[in-house]
């Protein structure tokens, strides 16, 4: 993938995943072959409160990286899930206050996102109140079942409100019926835990429900894209902004812009100052980019 400017292998990943080690129903093990017999490359095994010894696992050669989902206290009596990812293997698996979670997971190295905001019932305001966050999550399999699956209302209001962070799609697998439906594809050096973990840093991803991203670009002005097949295709901005480069019936339901894989989009102060591009596939599925600062 070339991503602005640079050419780079992409690894699909499963970030958010569970095992017989909290509640999930196949052991570390299985879920590891799971993923990598579907052609993963990077999982990171985040079970509620506890980490899984890694080391002694078989790979399948695959990228596995050490993490755990902390349930911390918030506002209102709400638990909150802080997904970690990339902490050692002896982490511990303690409830903290959500502040302190975020800290002692990246004090450890690892990288703190807030789990399913929609499902867990959190505000864009209460996530504010927190920093060190790396991330949210925009599509997460798993909490479909209560029709909370999309978090990307809540992710969008945080960049409005100015936290510019990045988005990733996951399973969050407890058993067959999440398994690959979103995943996120990132953008490293190599498929090493480091240069995942710095890869994500950077915002080297996009999260997608099976739509691909082959390039992104932003120069002299433009903001350029090459994709998949896609029946619609939107460039988003702060506020009320944006543009709609493809969508079947718009701007008029005789208008049929028809499949498109490419858009070039000038960038103009109306859009504030960042920028997002979401596809969607003829499928109902969508893919998203993590927001720009222009």
């Amino acid at each position: 993938m070339n991503f602005y400017g640079k050419d780079l292998p992409v690894f699909k990943s499963a970030l958010h995943t569970h095992t017989t080690t909290s509640d999930g129903k196949k052991s570390p093990q299985e879920t590891i072959a799971l993923y990598a017999e579907a052609g993963y490359d990077v999982i990171v095994l985040s079970d509620h409160m506890k980490t899984n010894r890694i080391a002694k696992l078989d790979h399948c050669g695959m990228n596995v990286i050490s993490g755990i989902e902390l349930f911390a206290n918030g506002p209102r009596e709400i638990t909150w899930h802080v997904l970690a990812i990339g902490v050692p293997e002896d982490f511990p698996g303690e409830k903290y206050d959500v502040q302190t979670a975020i800290d002692k997971i990246n004090a450890s190295g690892g990288l703190a996102y807030c789990a399913h905001p929609f499902w867990s019932g959190l505000t864009s305001a209460e996530i504010l109140n927190y920093h060190g966050f790396a991330g949210t999550e925009v599509s997460n399999t798993s909490c479909r079942y209560i029709g909370r699956e999309s978090s990307e209302e809540c992710w969008s209001e945080l960049i409005e409100a100015g936290m510019v962070i990045g988005a990733l799609a996951v399973d969050d697998i407890h058993g067959m019926a999440e398994f690959n439906r979103n995943w996120t594809m990132i953008a490293a050096e190599k498929n090493t835990p480091e240069a995942i973990k710095e890869a994500l840093r950077n915002g080297q991803y996009y999260s997608t429900q099976g739509p691909e991203f082959y390039r992104l670009s932003l120069k002299d002005g433009f903001f350029e894209a090459e994709f998949s097949e896609a029946e619609e295709v939107i460039v988003t901005g702060r506020l009320a902004s944006g543009d709609c480069f493809a969508c079947p019936g718009y701007p008029a339901p005789d208008d049929e812009f028809g499949i498109v894989t490419s858009l070039r989009a000038e960038i103009t102060p109306r859009y504030k100052g960042v920028i997002r591009c979401r596809i969607k596939d003829t499928k109902g599925r969508y893919a998203w980019t993590n927001p720009i600062e222009v």
